[in-house]
């Protein structure tokens, strides 16, 4: 990048991103409609009991999974309990300050939880030891190390294959003593009934529609819609298209034409993270 360009893109970032919109790509040189190069490691984190890192161009976030008993509530004495939390970091962007978590981070903490629960990624029913007595928790630390835009995409990824990671330890009932028992040497995955992959696509201007906006994108957006897909895992096969979130920020309106490009968006895309993750499963598994 030239001096001058330099200098224009600083003083005058709005205008400089629209005269690259204008013209059918990006600042970053992309395509409406391309995606960054996305990474995916699974079980990066020795200590927990499940975890994954993914890199979504230069936007990385961390999971890690552990795992904890308590009892369970009483209106749902079979079902156990997830806790995701998405922490935004000061030194992962100049945009985030220390002290408690920000809207943003509460916020995608909230939707973390909605995506797992509307996707029946995994069911809490699942997580039951004995009903009414004990249950397993789920507490899903996200931790955003480098941001650069699009972070419910890279979290969502990040979830999905964290879990995907995650076995849980043997626990029954003793015929004996009626004491809960778990046996840590014995472990079973968790059961994965879907893998639910995030699309976010902005507009901007009310006008001009693109996919996977970094963080310059996002600043001068008019909107942002991230769609979500349930993909439900058949046997050795995942049957996808359903949708089961979507979610907007922004004070701009979107209209019909839009949200079905944003749909679109996602079923194209969501192929292609499925294999993502899918391979990457492989190879840890190896």
């Amino acid at each position: 990048m030239s001096e001058v360009a330099n200098i224009y893109r600083i003083t005058q970032p709005r205008e400089y991103q629209k005269k690259f919109l204008e013209a059918g790509v990006r600042s970053d040189g992309r395509k409406l409609d391309e995606f960054r190069e996305a990474l995916i490691g699974i079980g990066p984190v020795s200590t927990a009991d499940g975890s994954a890192l993914v890199a979504l161009g230069e936007t990385k976030v961390i999971c890690g999974i552990k795992l904890e008993v308590a009892p369970p509530k009483v209106d749902k004495p079979r079902c156990g309990y997830i806790v995701p939390n998405v922490d935004l970091p000061p030194l992962a962007s100049s945009d985030f300050r220390p002290g408690p978590p920000s809207e943003l981070a509460q916020v995608s903490s909230q939707l973390m939880l909605e995506i797992v629960l509307k996707s029946k990624c995994v069911l809490l029913e699942d997580l039951c030891i004995a009903e009414g007595r004990m249950c397993w928790v789920l507490y899903c630390d996200l931790i955003c190390l480098n941001y650069d835009g699009n972070l419910l995409d890279a979290c969502t990824m990040a979830l999905t294959a964290a879990l995907c990671n995650v076995k849980l330890p043997k626990a029954f009932v003793n015929e004996e003593t009626g004491a809960i028992e778990i046996d840590f040497k014995q472990k079973v995955p968790l059961n994965i009934r879907s893998r639910p992959v995030a699309t976010t696509s902005s507009v901007f201007e009310k006008e001009t529609l693109y996919v996977d906006p970094v963080r310059e994108e996002e600043k001068h957006a008019s909107l942002t819609v991230t769609v979500v897909t349930s993909n439900e895992i058949s046997g050795s096969t995942v049957d996808s298209d359903n949708i089961c979130v979507i979610h907007k920020t922004g004070g701009g309106s979107v209209n019909e034409e839009q949200i079905e490009q944003c749909i679109s968006n996602g079923r194209c895309h969501t192929p292609f993270v499925l294999s993502l993750i899918g391979s990457a499963l492989t190879k840890s598994e190896v």
